[in-house]
């Protein structure tokens, strides 16, 4: 039977909805992603340049999908055709909602790595870790790949099943804060190290020389990256929000969580690229290598290397794990509202999916590593690629369209306001209505344009 609105599950209250909103934002995209785009594209700038989109772009984007899913009371497919009963509008939400059902599955591929080096750790094969081949040796090793993102599956999995309030949100409210604690004791360390001072002004100190239109790109690529959007994600944990939650408020604190996750994560990273690698151009363009090679051997040089990769692992497990969490989550929960499954059959199907599509992506830099595109890379880089230089994108500027055509910003306004005053409206209107389109179309082409070779982002 399907599930009424009156049945659906929720959050026990603010605190619950903003650690999980914030576990769904701060993940990979913090502590891999954002160190090595900001090394790349000008450290100081780029920081500066995200801090402004996400307070601009990514609050609007946060509060339109967070208040259409508590109006609705609908993941993204049906929240869509609440509104219009249209094709177009159905297909809409489905572009939403398939995107974390494509993400998840890779995702776990990345945080069965990050469980391995953890695991790793706890022996205290430090020294190990710190090779330059290791890396590569490993994720080429399609079985020892496929245990460890099976393993990462299943616990992603388990949590999901359990349930909103003793699942999802009891473990972001004990992660979360965790995470930041174990950031701050890390980043402290890592500024502390002969030479890295050189890297905190890198990543603190704006300087326009390094500023390009590619900056600004890959930029606002990061704030929808990292903030969830276009996911379908805070269409789902609107839809469990209680109608007494500030959304404005808790959207506010999500982007300051997500932010200040994105600076510690690259207080950890960069200064130690400059203290132990000098800072070179071929160093800060390492890319996703920074966190599986550079870091380790900053670890190998400490007389307690292992508890501090121990520690470093952990908070990377922690965010990746809350944030497969509410990619599951939301893919379950499409699953109950559209094809009126039970949670226990929607994980189920959930689960399925998970590990046929990631076991793809797992095998792509071993037996199926002939599986290469020019200028986008592996299996893994493909789905990366479609997700996310594609179809959030699409996903984001399907609710800009249908909050002008359709729904209308009085109703967004009335619905925040169901709580407390909408502070920025006037503001969020001007974006909503012509900024965000045109950066999303801008996000869209550029990322076509590199597919295809004609850029280099």
């Amino acid at each position: 039977m399907k599930k009424e609105a009156s049945e659906r599950s929720s959050f026990s209250g603010k605190f619950g909805y903003v650690m999980a909103a914030a576990g769904s934002a701060v993940g990979l995209g913090n502590i891999w992603r954002f160190p090595y785009l900001a090394a790349k594209y000008g450290g100081g700038i780029f920081l500066l340049l995200y801090l402004v989109l996400s307070v601009t772009i990514g609050y609007t984007l946060i509060v339109s999908e967070s208040a259409l899913g508590r109006m609705t009371r609908k993941s993204p497919v049906g929240a869509f055709s609440s509104f219009s009963k249209k094709p177009i509008s159905k297909a809409s939400g489905w572009i939403n909602a398939v995107v974390p059902m494509l993400i998840a599955p890779y995702y776990c591929v990345i945080g069965g790595w990050v469980l391995k080096y953890f695991v790793e750790y706890c022996k205290g094969s430090v020294h190990e870790l710190a090779d330059d081949a290791y890396f590569g040796n490993f994720i080429a090793n399609s079985g020892s790949v496929e245990l460890w993102f099976i393993v990462f599956a299943v616990v992603t999995l388990f949590v999901v099943f359990t349930g909103v309030t003793k699942g999802v949100e009891r473990v972001s409210k004990v992660v979360m804060p965790l995470l930041v604690v174990i950031a701050i004791l890390i980043a402290g360390y890592s500024m502390t190290r002969p030479g890295a001072l050189e890297g905190v002004k890198y990543m603190l100190v704006p300087n326009f020389k390094n500023f390009s239109i590619m900056t600004v790109v890959s930029a606002m690529g990061q704030v929808f990256y990292s903030l969830s959007i276009g996911m379908g994600i805070l269409y789902t944990y609107g839809s469990y929000l209680k109608k007494d939650v500030d959304i404005e408020n808790s959207t506010n604190q999500v982007i300051a969580f997500d932010t200040a996750i994105a600076i510690l994560s690259s207080l950890m990273i960069i200064p130690a690229v400059f203290a132990f690698a000098g800072g070179t151009p071929e160093a800060l363009n390492a890319g996703p290598a920074l966190m599986f090679i550079t870091l380790p051997k900053v670890f190998d040089s400490l007389g307690f290397g292992t508890i501090g990769g121990m520690l470093f692992f952990i908070l990377v497990l922690f965010a990746a794990l809350t944030s497969s969490i509410s990619l599951v989550e939301t893919s379950v929960s499409t699953f109950e509202d559209e094809l009126h499954l039970s949670r226990t059959k929607s994980s189920i199907l959930m689960g399925v999916i998970t590990i046929a599509l990631g076991t793809l992506s797992a095998l792509g830099f071993g037996v199926l590593d002939m599986i290469h595109l020019p200028h986008i890379g592996s299996i893994l880089d493909i789905f990366d690629f479609l997700t996310n230089s594609i179809m959030m994108p699409i996903g984001a500027a399907a609710t800009c369209f249908l909050i002008i055509k359709v729904v209308g910003t009085k109703k967004i306004e009335e619905e925040v306001s169901l709580s407390s005053k909408f502070r920025l409206k006037k503001m969020y209107d001007v974006l909503i209505k012509y900024i965000i389109p045109v950066c999303l179309i801008v996000v869209l082409l550029s990322s076509i344009a590199n597919a295809i070779g004609l850029i280099e982002i």
